[in-house]
């Protein structure tokens, strides 16, 4: 990747980091390799993927992307600067680093004299010394250099001589890029404009004294980088603030993710940068992605996604009732700012809403099934679609159960098996802190009766297995299946115990993956619908391969 003039603008995400700081937000391993994928697939230039060292998942993570890379983004370890007298050399948290094997590496020092001395308890000056040490020690082993200056705006407001000697030791050392941090997420945009302003000037004074060059060897300007938090609840509003002051490189997170209040939101930023700022982020077909990202992202979290979030959110285009109503459908644009399609997102009239098939046909071609949309078989999934939203689906993270949706309309819809019905079976033993469970299961393969049993340590668990084991011998293909993840969310919690419940279910064979859905009041009932499709996807993933193949 190589870093082109200041009209370009950069795209930093921080999701799988700062994100996951979030207060009840936990991902798997499973899980940051699946975000990561799609943030690749959006197009973001710089994917930020933990610190390699602070915990062994972060490490598995960037192993497996070592193994099967991102098809375009580069993946970011984060780190900071190592600790007062020593080198950096001789740092051991530095050594996870370097394995990580990215050519990128994020590390963040300090920028206010009260956080070193209160903080790290040492000196201005060593801290200086950290700062270069540790960027100058990278840059010998070959990383280019993201240098986050961590509570920039305060430590410029409280210091300024001396937070711009912060920037300066890294700039010296070969940092590429200095992100100003607005770590507490107090600046007013007002302040963020003057203050980037002025370090802007700064470099490129300071370039005239501390000549860069690139890897090839070409001379280079350090550029400005942005990140903001929402404590005021203007992240998003300061990051603009930056940008238009000069900033080339924009941090932050899927949804807002992120500790306290969040981080500056992507989903909203990305559609001002490039619809109303005209910077060119990402393409255009990758932005008609950003909708479905945010769902996405939200679903494999495991966190309700925001209904009335801009650009993105299901109420973002929604409208109710009265002279709303009446004037959009003459002209949208009486009560729209953008055109919803631009996101993904799609205009919603809550007492008729519009229908959305456009979605429903593009969803069809990714997945290779031709749709006429003249033909009523379209509409049928469409209306289908809407019928089991309204039940509690979601269909963002659980794209192959909407695949078995559009065969079972199309008529063409394989039966691999039929479940003629199951017994799951719990022994609550006190003391124990884990459950036995039996499930019984009757399928019917090819005309064929089977009943099997199986024990798991839960019910979900011993359902699956015993499905897998009166299937094997059918699909002995079943035996690389591999169910990775299962989330359970409840819909409804104001009813009680007779809440609806959702469940996905993430399965693979080998490097593909899939998540299915189910829903119903009764738990059992929506996990054993959610395993049960995954089952049945993987085989007609496998079917379609062997096809292909002639096998």
């Amino acid at each position: 990747m190589t870093i082109i003039p200041s009209s370009q603008l950069w795209l930093y995400d921080t999701t799988l980091r700062d994100g996951t700081q979030r207060e009840g937000l936990s991902v798997s391993i499973e899980d940051k390799l699946r975000i990561a994928r799609r943030l690749d697939q959006l197009g973001i230039p710089f994917i930020e993927g933990g610190w390699p060292g602070a915990n062994p998942k972060d490490v598995q993570f960037f192993w497996q992307l070592q193994e099967d890379p991102l098809k375009q983004a580069e993946i970011v370890a984060f780190c900071s600067t190592r600790r007062p007298n020593t080198t950096a050399a001789e740092e051991p948290m530095l050594q996870p680093i370097l394995a990580a094997g990215t050519r990128w590496v994020t590390i963040f020092g300090k920028s206010w004299d009260l956080h070193v001395t209160t903080g790290l308890k040492t000196s201005l000056e060593e801290n200086l010394a950290m700062i270069s040490d540790t960027v100058a020690y990278l840059r010998s082993q070959g990383r280019r250099i993201i240098y986050d200056a961590e509570h920039w705006f305060d430590g410029y407001k409280h210091n300024p001589d001396y937070a711009l000697q912060t920037l300066e030791a890294a700039v010296a050392a070969g940092a590429e890029w200095v992100v100003l941090c607005d770590t507490n997420g107090g600046a007013l945009p007002h302040e963020v404009t003057q203050i980037v302003e002025s370090v802007k000037s700064h470099l490129s004074n300071l370039i005239c004294q501390i000549p860069m060059t690139n890897d090839q060897g070409q001379r280079t300007i350090p550029q400005i980088g942005i990140h903001t938090h929402n404590d005021s609840d203007l992240a998003v509003a300061n990051a603009l603030a930056a940008v238009m002051a000069g900033a080339t490189m924009v941090q932050g997170t899927i949804n807002g993710y992120g500790e306290r209040c969040g981080n500056a939101n992507l989903c909203s930023l990305i559609p001002n940068l490039q619809l109303k700022l005209g910077y060119g982020c990402i393409g255009e077909h990758q932005l008609l992605q950003l909708t479905e990202a945010s769902r996405f992202v939200s679903e494999v979290v495991n966190l309700a996604p925001d209904e009335h979030a801009p650009f993105v959110g299901r109420s973002a285009f929604a409208h109710k009732g009265g002279i709303h109503v009446s004037a959009v459908e003459r002209n949208p644009l009486t009560y729209e700012h953008i055109q919803p399609e631009q996101v993904g997102n799609r205009r919603r009239i809550v007492i008729s809403e519009q229908s959305g098939l456009s979605n429903v046909l593009a969803k069809a071609r990714a997945f290779g099934i031709e749709l006429d949309k003249e033909k009523p078989e379209a509409r049928e999934i469409l209306q289908r679609m809407k019928d089991l939203e309204s039940e509690g689906y979601q269909f963002e993270a659980a794209e192959a159960s909407f695949v078995l949706l559009m065969h079972e309309a199309l008529g063409d819809r394989q039966l691999f098996f039929e479940v003629k019905g199951f017994q799951v079976h719990c022994d609550l033993i006190e003391g124990k802190e884990s459950t036995n469970a039996l499930a019984t299961i009757k399928v019917t393969v090819n005309g064929k009766n089977i009943l099997e049993a199986a024990e798991g340590n839960g019910p979900v668990a011993a359902l699956d297995a015993a499905l897998r084991k009166a299937l094997v011998n059918f699909y002995p293909q079943i035996a690389t299946f591999e169910l990775t993840d299962y989330k359970v969310r409840i819909l409804n919690g104001h009813t009680g115990t007779a809440a609806k419940t959702r469940v996905l279910v993430e399965s693979r064979s080998g490097l593909q993956r899939w998540t299915t859905v189910g829903v119903s009041t009764n738990i059992l009932e929506a996990s054993y619908q959610a395993v049960v499709e995954g089952l049945e996807y993987g085989l007609l993933l496998h079917s379609q391969t062997a096809a292909a193949l002639k096998i």
